[in-house]
């Protein structure tokens, strides 16, 4: 039978799985951690979309808003697609098994954030993204179709001519973590939904597996990559002593949440009648929307702020608000909180902004197939869906809760342009696929230089291409990190690859590209801002 080998477990990953598999191809999922460690997994606010298909009124303001969060970037044929196609995707979702939260009534509650001018994301309480996962995961692990490998790192893809100029996957090598061997793996067709890269910045809401490997391994199979200087820092990271940074959710602002400083707070506090909060939020002096204005302009406000006060955060005040119906819609960030002595509905949050989504990405067609970067056609068997794909959906900028929605359109049409042609990948191939070649290489001791590189790798990142950039910044990472590169590479042609340096590998030549993208973008315009450009 025909073979899709699938890398990544989210929610773009296991639907296009489960599509696929449906329609008779043998499936195998990998994904370098435990099944549910996906960024999807992390996703709390929730999926926009209008469920009415007749709706045309709340589908337009729907693509209104993405158009404006895009800051007139995004590619509007695509924006209308998906918006249209929203109402069917979420449905499937249902099907397969997603709780959405309903009202006392049986109807979706639905909720609005940041960006949006009417309430249509559906939700399950603040852990859409788990519930997602967990009906998507139960549903694969039970397919008798579907393979699912924990602990197997994508290493790289195996071209059937690599001097080609047409390009055309066959397989990819894939490291098995547990046995520390490289294995290789045949495929008809190879899906690419391996997220984004948040680890590239020292604070990120991102999980671990994080690292921009799917990016990384396209570009170097010939994938055009689009886009890159465009990454999203999400406003409101709870700035607490936790292992990896917690998002407060965009909808605990839709829910009426405020954004002050310290000062502001404590005047607000000061009056004797205590008025409407967000009449004192500096906010409001970076967006008429005030605390509900979209991500880029609330993280470059918090980010200035930061930098006039000296402070290292800015407070999220929800004390005005109902505490028992607030603990009640969000209580994974009302458990989380309570560890570090704050209470939602209560006391302040302290906030700072994380390194949350990657807006660009792999380049892709309406299909979800990839671009070859050398001559504009598709490269034959590969397809990437979800974070590390770029649609042009997004722009410059992903309005709230539109990711899982292209994810799930995506992964609907990759896998639905694989089953339409099902039937001539059922033709027997001859193709013999070269085995990772590690004769020779010697085992990678600790390296304590390259320990010492990714720390540099993520300061240097997050210093000099994060919110806010200049020229003077940029430069200087661009010399830091090929200098990382090179040793990186003489690390990498010696040694017999470990996860750690896999992951390295792959980042360190994913921030290289960020870097030159954020120095030709001459054009101040959604995500990315320069200090140096005066002409926006």
């Amino acid at each position: 039978m025909p073979k899709v080998v699938l890398a990544g477990s989210g929610i773009a990953g296991l639907f296009a799985a489960l599509n696929c598999a449906d329609a008779g191809w043998d499936v195998c999922v990998i994904t370098k951690q435990s099944l549910e460690e996906s960024s999807t997994n992390y996703a709390q606010g929730g999926i926009a979309g209008i469920l009415d298909k007749t709706n045309s009124e709340g589908k337009e303001i729907h693509i209104k808003d993405t158009l404006d969060a895009g800051d007139g970037y995004c590619d509007e044929k695509v924006v209308r697609e998906v918006v249209d196609e929203a109402g069917d995707r979420i449905r499937d979702l249902i099907n397969i098994g997603v709780n959405f939260q309903t009202d006392v009534e049986g109807n979706y509650d639905l909720i609005k954030e940041g960006g949006h001018s009417q309430k249509i994301i559906l939700h399950s309480k603040d852990s859409t993204g788990k519930e997602i996962e967990t009906a998507l995961l139960s549903k694969a692990i039970n397919h008798p179709r579907i393979e699912l490998l924990s602990n197997h790192l994508a290493l790289d893809l195996i071209l059937e001519d690599r001097n080609s100029v047409d390009k055309k996957i066959i397989g990819l090598w894939v490291y098995d973590i547990e046995k520390e061997v490289v294995e290789t793996f045949s495929a008809d067709a190879v899906i690419l939904a391996t997220g984004g890269g948040g680890q590239l910045f020292s604070r990120t809401t991102n999980p671990s597996v994080s690292t921009a490997d799917g990016m990384a391994m396209a570009n170097r199979a010939g994938a055009e990559l689009r886009d890159m200087e465009f990454v999203q820092f999400h406003p409101t990271s709870a700035a607490v002593n936790s292992d990896r940074p917690f998002l407060i959710s965009e909808a605990v602002r839709g829910f009426g949440g405020v954004l002050m400083t310290s000062i502001e707070f404590k005047d607000w506090k000061d009056q004797d009648d205590i008025k409407n909060p967000e009449e004192f939020s500096f906010t409001k002096k970076y967006s008429d929307l005030g605390s509900l204005a979209t991500r880029d302009i609330l993280a470059r406000a918090i980010d200035q702020e930061l930098n006039f006060s000296g402070e290292d955060y800015v407070l999220l005040i929800t004390e005005h608000l109902d505490k028992i119906e607030l603990q009640k819609r969000f209580p994974t960030i009302n458990d989380f909180l309570l560890k570090y002595g704050i209470t939602l509905g209560v006391d302040p949050i302290p906030v700072v902004p994380a390194a949350h989504y990657f807006v660009g990405g792999i380049s892709v067609n309406r299909l979800g197939q990839v671009i070859n970067k050398s001559n504009g056609n598709v490269i034959n068997n590969l397809y990437a869906i979800g974070e590390v794909a770029c649609t042009g959906m997004h722009g410059a900028n992903r309005l709230a809760s539109n990711s899982l929605l292209e994810a799930v359109v995506y992964s609907s049409r990759a896998s639905l342009s694989l089953n339409e042609n099902i039937s001539k990948y059922n033709v027997e191939t001859t193709n013999e696929l070269p085995d990772w070649r590690a004769d020779g290489l010697e085992n990678l001791v600790e390296h304590y230089s390259l320990i010492d590189d990714l720390k540099t790798l993520k300061m240097t990142m997050t210093r000099d291409v994060g919110v806010v950039r200049s020229n003077k910044r940029l430069n200087r990472a661009l010399r830091r990190v090929n200098l990382i590169e090179k040793e990186v590479n003489m690390v990498w042609l010696s040694s017999v690859p470990t996860r750690s340096l896999i992951e390295l590998r792959n980042m360190v030549q994913i921030s290289l590209i960020i870097i030159n993208s954020a120095l030709n973008r001459i054009k101040n315009i959604g995500l990315h801002y320069n200090e140096d450009n005066f002409n926006h």
